[in-house]
């Protein structure tokens, strides 16, 4: 007989090559879940996991089971029914001793099966249709970054980080306490010396030789106190905080007239999510607010945002002035930076969109620090694309693009990147 050790060393996360088979096995069931999620869930509330159910018929694996071969004939006692060749019916299910009435299926219902997707895995699930690269997803779902920042002074470290002045001050004030009681008692006995020495010039005198060897050992007490000690050495300390701790505002802009339907009004949506990500890595706080147009705009909540639809036609300079509006009350450019993100699917009344291009070259693109406007539509461009392509010859920081699919938001984003990075 042989005997076979496994002496492998496992890792600490012993079922994450499981997990991972069976996120891969059932990739297409979590991918509608995550596409579920995305359109109930709040732009805000998108980076953390997600609860996913998948059907208990869809995760049941095959079994084999072994049967008698050839042709084999039984015998079994106190058979009074049946004679050879005659078909046996199969038997139902038992009745069962549980309370409640008895359903009209044979069939037995199971629940289905949950499991909890983390952070990293949602994010990955949602970058997926996105068709980011790799950096940029690692960038949008790592953690947040930190910077070194002083904070006191703490009794060991290196050289490097000794704090020189702070080490002098604290010897000095160690100098003090300990021999402020023999100074003292030295400058009285000093004057007690040269008071004695008026009254009498005999040297012998025993209280003239008990000053003097008091004096004596004053003195030898106070310079055997140390110049410097280690325990007065002090060495500055220095903590990792969040980076920055600036603040920004993300407007979004939504065309919410007859022509934009739940499909387009998606692909604005994780336009909108993929933009507060972004802002995540770079601020601490951020403030997020809605507006919404057909012929006049107002600030609304995210519900309302995504799910309203009117009828009619669009002006899309209701919804510019209404920004322009909130920026100068509310969010001061001395305080905030300002992000705004439009989504419409182009069309627009003839005469607004040239109002539209004035307003965003004289009063709004000054105000803020990226402006991106996507264009849903898989027809040809719309007038609103026509007057904002002037836009980019005056700012810059100006970015259009045009949507057909959720695949091609990125290159909106592509640039911003670049000018992260300088």
């Amino acid at each position: 007989m042989v005997h076979l050790i496994d002496r492998r060393v496992q890792g600490k996360n012993k079922s994450a090559p499981n997990r991972e088979r069976f996120l891969q096995r059932y990739r297409g069931q979590i991918k509608e879940a995550v596409a579920r999620a995305v359109k109930g869930r709040s732009i805000t509330d998108i980076v953390s996991g997600e609860k996913i159910t998948i059907p208990v018929k869809d995760v049941n694996e095959p079994t084999f089971g072994h049967a008698h071969g050839g042709v084999w004939e039984t015998v079994n006692p106190g058979n009074k029914e049946y004679q050879k060749g005659d078909q046996i019916q199969r038997p139902k299910g038992g009745a069962g001793k549980g309370k409640g009435q008895a359903g009209n299926s044979d069939e037995m219902s199971q629940d289905d099966f949950v499991f909890q997707l983390s952070r990293e895995e949602f994010l990955n699930y949602f970058f997926e249709d996105l068709e980011l690269p790799n950096l940029v997803k690692t960038q949008l779902a790592s953690t947040t970054d930190f910077k070194n920042q002083r904070a006191g002074y703490k009794t060991s470290g290196t050289t490097s980080t000794l704090h020189v002045l702070r080490s002098l001050r604290g010897a000095l004030g160690r100098r003090i306490a300990v021999g402020g009681k023999s100074a003292r008692r030295l400058k009285e006995a000093e004057t007690e010396m040269t008071a004695l020495l008026q009254t009498t010039d005999d040297m012998s005198d025993p209280r003239v030789v008990a000053l003097k060897h008091e004096i004596h050992h004053l003195r030898t007490r106070i310079l055997a106190i140390p110049f410097i000690d280690p325990f007065d050495l002090r060495y500055s300390n220095r903590i990792k905080v969040p980076k920055p701790s600036t603040q920004a505002v993300m407007f979004c802009l939504l065309d919410v007239s007859g022509s934009m339907d739940e499909q387009k009004k998606d692909i604005a949506k994780r336009f909108f999510i993929l933009l507060y990500l972004f802002l995540t890595k770079a601020y601490e706080k951020i403030d997020v607010v809605f507006i919404r147009h057909h012929t006049a705009a107002a600030e609304v909540d995210e519900d309302d945002f995504f799910h309203s639809r009117e009828s009619g036609g669009t002006i899309v300079s209701s919804a510019l002035n209404l920004l322009t509006t909130i920026i100068k009350e509310r969010y001061p450019g001395s305080d905030w930076n300002v992000y705004v993100a439009q989504a419409s699917d182009g069309d627009n009344w003839d005469n607004d969109s040239t109002i539209c291009r004035q307003l965003l070259i004289n009063n709004i693109m000054p105000l803020v620090q990226y402006y991106a406007y996507v264009e849903i539509t898989e027809g040809e461009p719309q007038n609103l694309w026509e007057q904002y392509t002037q836009v980019l010859s005056h700012h810059p920081h100006f970015a259009m693009q045009k949507i057909k699919t959720p695949a091609d938001i990125y290159p909106v984003f592509r640039e911003l990147f670049k000018k992260q990075s300088k």
